[in-house]
């Protein structure tokens, strides 16, 4: 029967030292990552800890932890009561879900409560290891060096400030290894309190004294130089490292903007319809400097016989086309949200699907019965084309209803955001120009369009105000923003917008209506863009993104006179000027080609290099399990010959012991040295280990120390080793 393990306070003081360094494997996860409540992750692994080393029962421990890690699951991801029906229900879809991604190999596509319940097994399996290296094999010092090496890197190359966190780790590596190496003495013997006191007060005492050296130290200046803006340089993105890094797709917080994002081309809905369109979710009205929120919670009334009730723009004053779309949501999309194009009036779900809108925000939600399918819409929608001439001569006199909702600024805003505004519409007098104005901006001052190596503002630095002055580059939410911002600042009404672009049109599709075109849209088509308000007409949709087009339409009411040579004559230097900016643009553009391409042939080589590098690493790990057991026995001679050389009989014979054991040759604790000796050479058909164990008697116990033949016992111990590491 296993001998359970008795209490001792040094070795539960070790293991808890040994948590509190797993801890600081958790803290940088919300920082680093999109993962929330990593408090419940930190609370599971103390479950788990303190479950591993006070019950010894494997059943018991097995209920316990499973038993906390349902309760952390439900808690975050459950909202039905502990294991009803409902419970279960949910639960078993997820698992059936994701038990199809696995089998699939869709990593990515697998759901936020499955990932969770993986990585609280992860912590569950790591607590076991833990409690046997700290406690059982006193194994202490391999985690505390991949610890710092751990935090060093995350200092390094990530947006986590990982100073304190080394500096704590070291402190609780050397007290946790002071005491690791006293519960080692005295484990096999009575634990007295007194000896713990004294040997903890001289440890301390020493790790007082090197953190004071450490921190007044002279310290000498770095010899290499930090190698992160060397890469993102040869990448062609110097000095823009920072914020993490998330997949692409349409998510609902928009909290902390900023941050790289990886492309995902994962099927989200397939559209038929006659025109590539602007996929309309939501629009958010509350900037924060650091990104969006909402002014106020969403209601969502039942869509009553299909009608949308929801409008931008008003159709009595703009000249609208009519038209119908059809919406297909591809297998395994999780968007529980329905698009739709601007001016659409209906949306015709299946006869299980009920939907609901947000009136303010003009978010569509479906829920479904029983039944589970692929979801699919059938929508009516008036396509406006918005008259310049009117948008131009429209009143500056807004709702107030309008401006104390779409006016707000935080009052942290720097004051530099306001005046590039006012430089920018300099001597335009009506809000259209204005508008265009700022549109224009960003294409035409050197702003880049780019999804890695995208900075996060910090501290009270203002997400707009770094992307204008600073760093100039970003993707759509970084261009979105900033002319909502530059707008408002000018007191246009303006809001924030999110769904997905237009897509790609799949040619070769059969069966398709007449003059219809089927349109893939995946998760790198989620973006977001600008809608501003126009009074008597209501809210027109704009693109300041580089590289995106503006698909809403415009119309002029009348042409102009081409028999107006004066007029034609006045016009020419601001056309000549218009085209000086054009051609710019296009070599800015043809620039920013080559060096893309430049960038690709750099990460074609990287990647090669990589690939190298994988299969040279993998044939090392083949080689190193094929050949394990001769490097093992290489490593003993090289060891053995370096003790022979001090010709310490006594030295040589506990690691020929040692050999053994690891040969599985272990001596039992009740068993004399003669007894072992004769039942090694029974097992090896030898002689050689019992001779040198008498040798050995002898000079250990004679009471004058037995003098021994050099050569002779050389040639018996060189017997023993040729015959175990054969």
């Amino acid at each position: 029967m296993k001998k359970s393990h008795r209490f001792q306070l040094p070795s539960f003081l070790v293991l808890f030292a040994g948590f509190l360094l797993f801890w600081e494997w958790l803290r940088p996860l919300e920082q680093i990552t999109d993962t929330g409540s990593s408090y419940l992750f930190v609370l599971y692994a103390f479950i788990s800890f303190f479950v591993s080393y006070f019950v010894s029962n494997g059943w018991l421990k097995f209920l316990l932890k499973g038993s906390a890690l349902l309760l952390v699951m439900d808690y975050v991801f459950l909202h039905d009561p502990f294991l009803s029906a409902e419970w279960l229900t949910q639960v078993s879809m997820e698992v059936s879900y994701n038990s199809n991604m696995l089998l699939n190999a869709n990593w990515n596509e697998l759901s936020p409560f499955f990932r969770s319940f993986l990585f609280l097994l992860l912590i569950w399996v790591i607590s076991y290891l833990l409690h046997y290296w700290f406690v059982i094999a006193n194994r202490f010092f391999l985690f505390v060096f991949l610890t710092i090496f751990y935090l060093a890197i995350l200092d390094t190359f990530t947006v986590y400030d990982a100073t304190i966190a080394i500096v704590r780790a070291l402190i609780i590596s050397l007290l946790a290894l002071g005491l690791n190496h006293f519960y080692r003495m005295h484990r096999s013997s009575d634990y007295q309190p007194k000896y713990m006191s004294i040997w903890m007060s001289a440890v301390l005492f020493i790790v007082m004294i090197a953190s004071v050296l450490g921190y007044y130290g002279p310290k000498m200046d770095p010899k290499w130089p930090d190698p992160v803006p060397f890469i993102e340089s040869a990448a062609g993105h110097v000095g823009f490292g920072e914020g993490t890094v998330k997949k692409v797709g349409y998510g609902e917080n928009d909290e902390t903007l900023g941050g790289s994002f990886v492309a995902d081309d994962t099927l989200v809905f397939e559209a038929i319809a006659k025109e590539r369109l602007y996929w309309r979710i939501e629009s958010k009205d509350v900037y924060t400097g650091k990104g969006w929120e909402k002014s106020r919670p969403f209601e969502f009334e039942p869509v009553i016989d299909n009608m949308i009730q929801f409008q931008t723009f008003d159709p009595a004053s703009v000249d609208i086309f009519s038209s119908s779309v059809s919406v297909e949501y591809a297998e395994g999309s999780r968007l529980d949200k329905v698009p739709f194009p601007y001016g659409t009036t209906s949306i015709a779900p299946p006869e299980t699907i009920a939907l609901y809108q947000d009136f303010y925000s003009g978010m569509v939600e479906y829920e479904m019965g029983e039944q589970q399918y692929q979801p699919y819409f059938t929508m009516e929608y008036n396509r406006p084309s918005f008259s310049i001439d009117q948008l131009k001569n429209t009143s500056n006199e807004d709702p107030s209803e309008i401006t104390e909702q779409y006016l707000q600024l935080p009052e942290t805003l720097p004051d530099r955001v306001s005046q590039l505004a006012e430089e920018v519409v300099a001597n335009l007098d009506n809000r259209l120009d204005k508008v265009e104005a700022i549109e224009s901006y960003f294409s035409l001052n050197g702003y880049v369009y780019q999804t890695e190596n995208i900075a996060t503002p910090s501290g009270e630095e203002d997400y707009v105000d770094q992307f204008l002055f600073e760093t100039m580059v970003g993707y759509c939410d970084n261009f979105s923003t900033s002319m909502v911002v530059l707008l408002r600042t000018l007191d246009i009404p303006a809001r924030w917008v999110k769904g997905f672009t237009g897509g790609e049109v799949q040619i070769g599709e059969a069966n398709l209506p007449s003059g219809y075109q089927m349109y893939e849209v995946t998760n790198n088509n989620a973006h977001s863009w600008v809608e501003v308000y126009f009074p008597e007409v209501g809210w027109v949709p704009f693109e300041p993104t580089r590289g995106f087009d503006n698909l809403t339409t415009f119309h002029e009411e009348t042409l102009a006179d081409v028999d107006q040579p004066e007029l034609e004559e006045e016009s020419t230097p601001e056309v000549e000027e218009q085209e000086e900016i054009e051609e710019e643009v296009t070599q800015e553009e043809s620039e920013e080609t080559n060096t893309q391409a430049n960038d690709g042939n750099f990460m074609k080589v990287l990647k090669i290099l990589g690939w190298i590098a994988s299969g040279i690493l993998v044939l090392s790990v083949i080689f190193i399990i094929i050949k394990r057991k001769d490097i093992h026995n290489w490593y003993l001679k090289r060891k053995w010959e370096k003790i022979k050389q001090k010709q310490d009989l006594n030295v040589s014979y506990h690691f020929l012991l040692a050999v053994l054991a690891k040969k599985g040759l272990k001596r039992a604790s009740n068993e004399t040295l003669r007894t072992y000796a004769r039942a090694v050479d029974e097992k090896l058909g030898l002689k050689a280990m019992t001779e040198l164990t008498n040798i050995y008697e002898q000079y250990v116990y004679s009471n004058k120390k037995a003098e021994w033949n050099e050569e002779q016992v050389s040639k018996l111990f060189h017997e023993m080793f040729e015959q175990v590491l054969a």
